[in-house]
């Protein structure tokens, strides 16, 4: 049986046209011509079921056939913020495997000890959309532009539970996943990740005062890139134990 291939088009429901870039792999990779099957997603929580109607070098014309609405694959928002590496391909790594893993939001913060000031919004975009697209997400990642720690932490968010996560022992700490683990099913949350030098002692008491709980992934001291991938793992699962009725 043919493989039905995934393709991103934001206005699926309101074009008939591929996007450039999906159209060029759609055309000259898969070689899709007229009748072929495809899906569509739309990255607000809707596939389609469509047809190739004309296949050409750079444009691919569909028909819908059917809208499927897709049910969330998680309850709450998961936000993860996180300071980028020197690397960017560490960066362009943690994003994909976050998306594949399952996450609503992915911010990125410059702090004190940060080494990389910059990040270019579109090419992790780019990213996060081939990852939407291989692991079957109905729902796109937020992708959000660089912010100043302290703009960051001082600007409100929709999460309520809010983390920071760090390596100071000096600073009492209690570990994220048992506290993800402690709250109501569904709801909302958001963690911190420093960058390769952790974050300052004067970020750590300015994310406390903004309401964030300071916390500990565990004994080992992870790369930037581990440790965040490791707290959307965390929230995930946090998501999937079950809530004994008090």
């Amino acid at each position: 049986m043919k493989e039905v291939r995934f393709f991103y088009a934001p206005d699926a429901e309101t074009s008939n046209e591929l996007p450039q870039d999906e159209a060029m792999h759609a055309t000259r990779v898969l070689r899709l011509k007229g009748g072929d099957e495809i899906m569509l997603m739309d990255g607000r929580g809707n596939f389609y079921s469509a047809e190739v109607t004309i296949a050409a070098t750079h444009h691919c014309y569909y028909e819908l056939k059917a809208k499927l609405p897709q049910p969330p694959q998680w309850a709450g928002h998961l936000h993860l913020a996180m300071a980028p590496t020197k690397m960017i391909d560490r960066v362009e790594w943690l994003a994909e495997k976050a998306t594949e893993v399952g996450i609503d939001e992915l911010s990125f913060l410059d702090c004190a000890f940060s080494e990389r000031h910059v990040v270019k919004q579109s090419r992790i975009e780019k990213i996060v959309v081939s990852a939407v697209k291989q692991s079957r997400k109905p729902f796109m990642p937020r992708i959000n532009e660089m912010a100043t720690f302290r703009s960051f932490v001082a600007s409100p968010h929709q999460e309520t539970h809010r983390y920071i996560a760090h390596c100071y022992d000096e600073i009492p700490r209690t570990d994220l996943f048992e506290a993800l683990c402690q709250l109501p099913a569904g709801a909302d949350a958001l963690v911190l990740i420093g960058p390769e030098g952790d974050f300052s002692v004067g970020e750590v008491e300015e994310a406390q005062q903004a309401g964030f709980v300071s916390v500990t992934l565990g004994r080992s001291r992870l790369r930037t890139e581990t440790a965040a991938l490791s707290a959307v793992m965390m929230m995930q699962l946090a998501q999937r134990v079950p809530r004994i009725p008090r």
